[in-house]
């Protein structure tokens, strides 16, 4: 799971990992160190209809509805977004760049720009 956040946005990339993961568990957690601190981004399911999200002690929670998750497992929706307030949200799946990139992508969603670029 990846988070990116830019001013009022918040944007969480899952892998097919995670996305069964959360269909199976109900919650998906990851750390990032800080020193002393750690800031915790976290998803999490709900029987709400829309995202929303909290910040609460280092920790960041998108709530994702039941149904979303399930559309994101079982479809081909590429992700979806909600505003909360002034903040943006969006959950979505994470494809593989297009270009040549270091980081290990087996986990990632086939991009489906890659016919149309070849």
């Amino acid at each position: 799971m990846k988070i990116r956040i830019k001013g009022n946005s918040l944007r969480y990339r899952l892998t097919k990992t995670d996305v069964n993961t959360i269909m199976k568990d109900g919650r998906l957690e990851e750390r990032t160190e800080f020193g002393h601190q750690t800031l915790v981004y976290a998803l999490q399911t709900t029987p709400d209809y829309d995202l929303g999200a909290t910040f609460h002690e280092n920790r960041i929670t998108l709530f994702v509805p039941h149904t979303m998750i399930d559309r994101l497992a079982n479809t081909d929706e590429v992700g979806f977004e909600n505003e909360q307030g002034r903040l943006f949200l969006l959950v979505e799946k994470d494809f593989t760049c297009l270009d040549n990139v270091a980081e290990d992508q087996s986990d990632n969603y086939p991009n489906p720009l890659t016919e149309k670029v070849k």
